[in-house]
């Protein structure tokens, strides 16, 4: 088993439950985490056989630019993207940050952390 981390992704998007929020933007920040089997990748030097992060990025930006109330919605659509589209991942842990949230505070960041894992298929 190993890790793949991506992490600091910076993300300009529109999530929020304030309107200004959603017609303003806001800065955030993506942490992804993923275990999977390397051993295999690790030998063939292969990238087909490992998780690719470039995949992992696209995810994370396609999901981000599409506009939630809650950063937990979008975390788990990245969640739900990345098992369903690489086989491999069995573990999985997003961290979605909004940077300088307007809760009335000097607040650097806001962050939310879900970590899934892959569910057994049953037959």
């Amino acid at each position: 088993m190993g890790i793949i981390k991506v992490e600091n992704i910076r993300v300009f998007a529109h999530h929020g439950c304030l309107t200004e929020e959603t017609k303003i933007g806001s800065d955030y920040r993506v942490d992804i985490k993923v275990k999977a089997d390397l051993q295999k990748s690790a030998s063939t030097d292969n990238l087909k056989d490992t998780v690719d992060y470039v995949f992992l990025n696209r995810v994370i930006r396609e999901e981000m630019a599409k506009p939630s109330q809650l950063l937990e919605t979008v975390a788990k659509r990245i969640l739900t993207r990345v098992f369903n589209e690489d086989k491999l991942i069995t573990v999985a842990t997003v961290a979605v940050s909004k940077i300088n949230p307007p809760i009335g505070g000097d607040v650097e960041m806001v962050t939310i952390e879900i970590t899934e894992k892959r569910k057994s298929v049953s037959k």
